[in-house]
């Protein structure tokens, strides 16, 4: 691959913005564990094989499973998640996946196991791993 733009450098400005979105999602009340869980499956969807690889080895380090880790793409046929990543899990597929919208159900599961504050950190956790994915895919990052 060719060398791509290098936004930091050409873009500080906008770069800082999204580092400031990212510093707002270390300030919540996020699990460690949920903002991985959500941070794999949508870099996952997306295809972001730099956010992969830097998200799976934060999720060992926040005590996720090998198995967990594995079998996050198939979250729905294993029996490794509590009701609540699986709400969270849906939810970031479908807001990862937006163009075909946000079910009224998978919203009303989610809008049910968290209050409104935990729920809105939810949505921005997904909102922000889907904008660095898109800058990682984009400016031709490359896993190591």
């Amino acid at each position: 691959m060719k060398p791509r733009i290098v936004i930091p450098t050409v873009a500080p400005q906008a770069y800082q913005a999204m580092m400031n979105l990212e510093k707002y999602i270390s300030t919540t009340s996020l699990t460690p564990v949920h903002k991985e869980l959500i941070k794999i499956r949508a870099s996952q969807i997306n295809g972001c094989a730099y956010c992969i690889n830097i998200h799976t080895a934060d999720a060992r380090k926040y005590g996720v499973s090998e198995q967990r880790i594995y079998l996050l793409s198939t979250w729905r046929e294993a029996d490794v998640y509590s009701e609540e990543e699986k709400a969270i899990l849906a939810l970031t597929e479908q807001v990862t996946m937006i163009s075909n919208h946000v079910s009224e159900e998978v919203y009303q599961n989610a809008a049910k196991l968290f209050d409104e504050k935990y729920l809105a950190e939810i949505i921005m956790m997904i909102i922000t791993i889907n904008a660095w994915n898109q800058i990682g895919i984009t400016t031709g990052m490359r896993a190591v």
